[in-house]
């Protein structure tokens, strides 16, 4: 993979650290937050200066196709976050607990979150609940392991929740969210993700904690946003969240750029002879004349996987 750690990144930049983020929010700088899920849109998400890549359970809906992150295993947050670490260098690596990895009890879930780092490559593991979780949090936090946490809209509650609805509506509400956010920065977490809440709940959770929020259809007063980077770059043309900034249209363009293809495979004008490998040599050993354009004339357009 010394392709994925090329040279072309700036030597001045400096990795994102946990004592980094922190220094962050006690600036008033505000925090990039993505999700990735392999090496190659890793590599781009950490070239274009994003602070933090998120291993989500969100793959088990936008790599798997499935309704939910539910049936996401610790095998395959390990398997994904080893790919991201591949193909990132200097972005700060979270990767998520995926359900049931840590709620039947706290030596599982230290365990799991250890797999994360030594397996997984992650700098520190995310995990899901308030005051209920802050155990888990402590003990997880106490053997070194940074821990974000995740109050609002937690998608692996999905079905207690009803759905993917807004929390924090009523003040009743927001005062809960408010609660599971102290809680969870009381026990330790470094940061945390504060996701579907008014943004006026956002702002007073963020004023009321020390540790950096990032938002997630939670308003603009975060100390810094998350995306899932599917909905980001419009990979996801069925879905279209409210809170989702769409900054590309890859989707179409991959469509577009395929259909271009299927056409010339059928026209047979693909490949053409700069994208073949030539003639096979004459019995002799001398080469058979190479007609104009062959790969064995024509210039090299750079590095690949495939024969030269």
């Amino acid at each position: 993979m010394s392709d994925t750690k090329g040279s072309s990144r700036s030597p001045a930049r400096r990795p994102m650290t946990v004592p980094r983020l922190l220094e962050k929010k006690a600036r008033g700088e505000k925090i990039s937050v993505i999700t990735a899920y392999d090496a190659t849109f890793a590599r781009i998400f950490d070239d274009a200066g994003v602070d933090v890549l998120l291993v989500g359970d969100s793959l088990g809906m936008v790599i798997q196709g499935r309704d939910s992150t539910l049936p996401v295993t610790m095998d395959e947050m390990i398997y994904h976050g080893a790919a991201v670490a591949r193909g990132s260098r200097y972005a700060h690596l979270v990767v998520d607990l995926p359900f049931m990895s840590y709620q039947p009890n706290v030596e599982l879930a230290l365990k799991n979150a250890g797999r994360l780092l030594s397996e997984g490559g992650a700098h520190a593991v995310k995990l899901e609940g308030g005051a209920e979780i802050a155990p888990t949090i402590a003990k997880i936090v106490s053997a070194g392991i940074p821990v974000m946490g995740h109050v609002g809209l937690t998608p692996q509650s999905v079905h207690a929740m009803g759905g993917f609805r807004v929390q924090g509506k009523t003040r009743e509400a927001a005062n809960r969210v408010l609660e599971e956010a102290r809680a969870v920065a009381e026990a330790g977490a470094y940061a945390i993700v504060l996701e579907g809440i008014p943004n006026d709940l956002a702002r007073e959770i963020t004023e009321a904690i020390d540790i950096p929020t990032i938002g997630i259809g939670a308003g603009p007063h975060c100390d810094g946003q998350v995306l899932v980077s599917y909905d980001l770059l419009g990979l996801t043309p069925t879905l279209r969240p409210k809170f989702v900034k769409r900054y590309a249209e890859l989707f179409d363009a991959a469509k577009r750029a395929t259909e271009t293809y299927v056409r010339e495979v059928e026209e047979g004008s693909f490949p053409s002879a700069e994208y073949t490998f030539g003639e096979i040599r004459s019995e002799n050993g001398s080469e058979e004349p190479a007609e104009k354009g062959d790969s064995e004339t024509a210039p090299q357009k750079g590095k690949g996987y495939g024969p030269r």
